[in-house]
């Protein structure tokens, strides 16, 4: 078996005593995300029974997990993602990358006549380790959610997403505030204190 690296064995070892992780697998949670979403949804109640959230990039699906078992089968959850995800009760789920045309219009399909309340995105790609192409490619998938959102919420909608500092930050920042009434930055606890990731809560979708 190969040696892991220096860096992967201290991610590891910061893993496993992470007490988020621990409080995760102890709750039957599928990842330690769902902490930021409940920390979120504490403070600004963006997850509301009865209505209809999509869940973009969800596996393996924390966050989906989480709106599911708030929401009791009072409203939808529809999850997406470009790789498999076990079943959830009370989530519907579409494999595909959402940014194909047949995948987006079968994302449409299964909505319906309902437009979501409630946008959400945790996607984050793969990471080099190099800042800049890092971040770029982070900023494609928020772009594409972005897109989404703008195509498929009511007015009224709220959307939250990831994103990493860097240099196309504030451009995406001017995007949202033309798109929504606000735009809330939210840094959870349970986001690791030398990540630069952020998340951008808009409210109230404007058309």
């Amino acid at each position: 078996m190969p040696k892991r690296s220096k860096s992967s064995a201290r991610w590891l070892q910061e893993h496993e005593s992470d007490p988020y992780v621990k409080a995760a697998r102890e709750a039957g949670y599928r990842s330690r995300a769902i902490y930021k979403l409940e920390e979120i949804q504490r403070s600004d109640h963006i997850l509301k029974p009865g209505t209809t959230v999509v869940d973009l990039g969800a596996a393996p699906g924390g966050w989906s997990q989480f709106v599911g078992r708030m929401f009791k089968g009072r409203g939808r959850v529809i999850a997406t993602d470009i790789l498999p995800m076990g079943h959830l009760p009370g989530v519907e789920f579409l494999q595909g990358d959402f940014s194909d045309e047949a995948v987006f219009q079968a994302l449409l399909d299964i909505l319906g006549d309902q437009k979501p309340q409630l946008v959400m995105s945790d996607m984050a790609p793969n990471m080099m380790g190099v800042a800049e192409v890092d971040h770029a490619r982070s900023m494609h998938l928020v772009d594409l959610a972005v897109d989404f959102a703008e195509k498929t919420l009511p007015k009224g909608g709220d959307f939250l997403v990831k994103v990493f500092q860097g240099r196309e930050f504030l451009p995406l920042m001017q995007r949202l505030r033309t798109l929504f009434e606000s735009v809330k930055v939210r840094k959870p606890k349970a986001s690791r204190s030398r990540s630069v990731e952020l998340y951008l809560l808009a409210r109230n979708f404007r058309m």
